[in-house]
């Protein structure tokens, strides 16, 4: 069961120095000393920090793991998982997996030795049969980034037991408040903060969260040893969001359900993905897994082309074309000239990365005003003169 809200609102303690409901910023750099060694428990804000202190056990409650970790950023959180293998190390991950990891993942790690192996994460039997001796990691986001696909948590985390290796979940897009895969066998969790956790787009962030001890030990050794931290007044904007996010979290689900109800029925969409749809791929997985199916959509064009996905993400209002996401105010994305521009054309494909896949990340606007707003684009592009007739299906 998640953490509800007056259990995370109330898990957040009061300081005990001077009694300030709001966790205090520890903005110091170093720490007095009574005698060499003797400490008040901080010594050098590299290795902790109280306000970060505060916010890596606030992670923890929330994933209901052993440690949390802060990182500077997602991609620290990632690379920070990473450096607990060595050369000759394999790594199983899903096939359409976030640009910016692909990049880590084939652009640093590979020349150290540390193989990539890419699979269709929704059959565990592909990942049965990628296992090698050498696999010491399998990665997995559910819901992926950015066409959604579900991956069995419990069914894979059995399958990494039995073969000696850890399994690390993205739980960026669901967050700790729809699902818990920590609870479902997996050994680490990481996030990146700066998305839902954050949920205003005012920072970036990273945090791991482990299973057991001695993975939490590693992964804070390795924050202290390669020093990529979260910053105390990061760390205090990062509590500030994760305060509403049960309500913010409530309110993405509602108004994404309707939106991709509504892009269901559009006459220009090809294929539609999100998980809360009951024709959606492993669409009984994520009923079994989580409690909600999260504020992305992702769909694609029946005019499968770039000029298309331009056409349409450059026509809404509200909607404003960014990336990241899950923030307050409703972004849109063409992951294959963003996002995930990174990872080859063929390769991008064939995990259904298309030409013309658009990503919404449904902010807390109302929901019928996103719609309107969507609505408006597909009749822009239709009554523009593009060379290419865009949208020449919409009646």
């Amino acid at each position: 069961m998640s953490i509800t809200a007056t259990q995370l609102i109330h898990g957040i303690p009061v300081d005990p120095l001077t009694g300030a409901i709001s966790v205090p910023i520890y903005q110091t750099s170093t720490f007095e000393q009574e005698a060499p060694g003797v400490n008040k428990g901080y010594d050098y804000a590299r290795t902790n920090n109280p306000t970060r202190a505060v916010l890596e056990q606030l992670l923890a409650k929330l994933e209901k793991g052993h440690t949390g970790i802060a990182f500077s950023s997602g991609l620290a959180a990632i690379d920070a998982v990473v450096k607990l293998l060595k050369s000759g190390d394999e790594i199983i991950a899903v096939d359409d997996i976030y640009g910016g990891a692909f990049r880590l993942f084939t652009r640093v790690y590979e020349k150290f030795g540390i193989k990539v192996v890419y699979v269709d994460a929704t059959n565990v039997e592909n990942i049965l049969n990628a296992i090698t001796q050498r696999t010491k990691l399998i990665w997995i986001e559910t819901p992926t980034n950015p066409t959604l696909k579900i991956a069995d948590i419990e069914a894979i985390s059995k399958i990494a037991g039995a073969s000696g290796c850890l399994l690390c979940v993205d739980n960026t897009f669901a967050t700790p408040i729809l699902q818990q895969p920590l609870l479902l066998g997996a050994d680490i969790v990481v996030h990146s903060a700066t998305k839902y956790l954050g949920g205003h787009s005012d920072l970036i962030a990273g945090c791991v969260i482990t299973k057991d001890k001695t993975l939490g030990d590693e992964i804070k050794f390795i924050q202290n040893a390669c020093g990529a931290i979260l910053s105390p007044f990061d760390s205090w904007l990062l509590i500030r969001g994760i305060e509403t996010l049960p309500l913010r979290i409530k309110q993405h689900c509602n108004s994404a359900l309707q939106i991709a109800r509504w892009l269901q029925q559009h006459p220009a969409v090809e294929k539609l993905y999100y998980p809360g749809l009951k024709n959606h791929p492993n669409h009984d997985v994520a009923v079994k897994q989580a409690t909600g199916f999260g504020g992305i959509i992702s769909f694609s064009l029946k005019t499968d082309t770039e000029e298309a996905a331009h056409a349409l993400v450059t026509s809404t209002r509200l909607f404003k074309l960014a990336e990241s996401l899950g923030g307050i105010k409703s972004l849109l994305c063409h992951p294959a000239g963003m996002t995930h521009k990174s990872i080859p054309a063929v390769q991008r494909h064939a995990a259904g990365v298309n030409d013309s896949l658009i990503r919404l990340s449904v902010g807390l606007e109302d929901a019928a005003d996103l719609i309107n707003d969507l609505e408006q684009a597909f009749s822009a592009v239709k009554a523009a003169d593009y060379s290419n007739p865009v949208f020449a299906v919409i009646e």
